[in-house]
């Protein structure tokens, strides 16, 4: 879909009567008697609503196959496919970045070998001696594997073509904005360094990881 088509169905979704038809469709046809009794409409707004619905493409009506006098409302379900995010990343690797390359991206980069048939690794803009324990043993919670035992500095890991993905802000300020940079706001969980912590920033990341895995392919 374009995105004018996708915007289009958008629109049409952003009435309540509308989305509510196309969640009761989901489940099962509908006749328009059925639909106008459960939103209590008039046959008039009805038909409007159904038209608006129709040009996007979202249903289709037909007539019944055992009474021709009857008719039933049918979702179209792959106009809601389109509304999905479409894969616009591309990349041989991903590299996650944040400042000491002790906790958050190596974290990141774990939930995403998990997740993602991509290559991941991850480095440091001012990387510190060792991994963070707390890290090591977040990982080893979730069944995640930590792609090395030892930091890296980002000069010495990125390449041209590799995504990055700054997982803090500092480090993203440091590297400035770039086509080929992702930015995700993820607070260090060293200064508080507690299982809790470390367990929310988990959390936050692998929400992030698994948004872009599902829209990224391999170049």
């Amino acid at each position: 879909m374009t995105l004018r088509s996708r915007a289009a169905v958008h629109q049409a979704l952003s009435d309540p009567v509308r989305l509510g038809i196309v969640d009761l469709l989901t489940v099962g046809d509908r006749s328009p008697g059925e639909l106008a009794r459960r939103f209590d409409l008039t046959s008039n707004l009805l038909a409007h609503h159904l038209k608006v619905l129709r040009e996007v493409g979202l249903v289709a009506r037909a007539q019944s196959y055992a009474d021709g006098r009857r008719a039933y409302v049918r979702l179209l379900p792959a106009a809601l496919d389109g509304l999905r995010p479409t894969p616009t990343v591309t990349a041989p690797r991903v590299v996650f970045v944040c400042t000491r390359n002790a906790a958050r991206s190596p974290l990141a980069a774990a939930a995403w070998s998990a997740r993602s048939r991509i290559p991941a690794t991850s480095a440091g803009t001012h990387p510190g001696p060792r991994l963070n324990p707390r890290a090591i043993t977040t990982a080893r919670r979730h069944g995640l594997t930590l792609g090395r035992g030892t930091t890296a500095h980002v000069g010495d890991v990125v390449e041209p073509d590799d995504l990055v993905v700054a997982v803090c802000d500092r480090a993203y300020e440091e590297m400035g904005p770039s086509d080929r940079c992702v930015h995700w706001s993820v607070p260090d969980p060293g200064p508080v360094d507690t299982d809790e912590v470390f367990e929310d920033v988990l959390a936050l990341l692998t929400e992030r990881v698994d948004r872009l895995a599902a829209i990224a392919e391999a170049s």
